[in-house]
């Protein structure tokens, strides 16, 4: 006998344990005026490192230039996931925020990587840059940078896709902030070196904001049990419910980068317990783990052993 409930929740929400909040569920505003500034912010950057051969503002230019692909990403991968599900995507593509925020982190990886190469054959031969002017443009980039963060701050807590975005732009602007210090110690010391090195400063903050970002993505690309999720606390609640007397094939993974699905089958010998129980079951699990679609299946015999699983509840590393 079978018996499943499912359940959608709205996105950007966790619950209690993961800490209850209230992200915008729309975030195309922001990804327009952030991609709008950075794009403007781009092309003065650019221009501005052209001029005055400073190779930071040029590597500034080129990550800001892959930020703003980022957004464009991550407002791609927003925009899809509100498409409504279909007989062919059956779930929508929700899915295309975890793509977007997997593709970010790899978009960051070959930004730094040229940088660093530019960087590193600049150092053999550092060329004469104006430190003030310098100082000015990277000026003019921690406030736009730091403006366009913000919009994201509110939903980078509960949304890998929308961390994706922030990080970008906040790491942005401790960047800018690095240029504008740089550029005082070249106009103060004369020293040329100081602007390939602090370049290659730059490619260590991108890596360091970039690592976590990459292996979260490449996790929920996986399908692993999403973090934040204890998944044997998940397998102990279904297990101490009314009736239940095993739990078996266990599936907690991302549906996107703000919704949570959850497989499982209940053993029920009394036989199944009526949509009131499984109603109480979805919304215990939303709210104690922050789950929003859950699909039980209820059997009074043993069950069939899932192929997909090597005999725990809710599967080992």
């Amino acid at each position: 006998m079978h018996g499943s409930h499912h359940h959608h929740g709205p996105a950007g929400h966790s619950h209690s344990g993961h800490g209850h909040a209230h992200a915008p569920a729309d975030f195309g505003r922001a990804f327009a005026i952030g991609t709008a500034l950075n794009l403007g912010f781009v092309l003065i950057e650019g221009l501005a490192g052209i001029a005055t051969g400073s190779m930071a503002l040029l590597a500034d230019a080129g990550h800001n230039l892959s930020d703003v692909l980022g957004l464009l990403i991550a407002w791609g991968g927003a925009s899809l996931a509100k498409r409504p599900a279909s007989r062919r995507f059956t779930y929508g593509l929700s899915s295309s925020t975890i793509l977007g925020a997997l593709a970010n982190a790899v978009l960051l990886l070959f930004a730094v990587g040229a940088i660093a190469l530019e960087a590193v054959q600049r150092l053999g031969s550092p060329a004469p840059v104006p430190g003030a002017t310098v100082m000015i443009v990277a000026g003019i980039g921690i406030v736009i940078n730091t403006a366009t963060a913000l919009l994201f701050m509110r939903g980078s807590k509960h949304d890998l896709n929308i961390r994706g975005a922030y990080l970008h732009m906040a790491a942005d602007a401790a960047v800018s902030a690095a240029v504008v210090v740089g550029g005082a110690l070249i106009l103060f010391t004369g020293k040329t070196w100081i602007d390939p090195a602090l370049s290659l400063l730059i490619v260590v903050v991108i890596l360091w904001s970039t690592w976590g970002l990459l292996r979260e993505s490449v996790v929920l690309a996986l399908h692993a049990v999403p973090p934040g999720i204890d998944a044997e606390k998940v397998e102990e609640a279904l297990a101490t419910l009314p009736g239940v007397s095993r739990v078996h094939d266990l599936h907690i993974w991302s549906m996107s980068t703000t919704q949570v699905a959850l497989t499982a089958h209940l053993q029920m010998p009394d036989g199944h317990p009526g949509d009131a129980f499984l109603h109480d079951v979805q919304h215990r699990l939303e709210h104690d783990f922050g789950i929003h679609h859950m699909t039980l299946q209820i059997e009074i015999g043993d069950g069939d052993p899932c192929r997909l699983h090597s005999g725990h509840g809710a599967g080992h590393d």
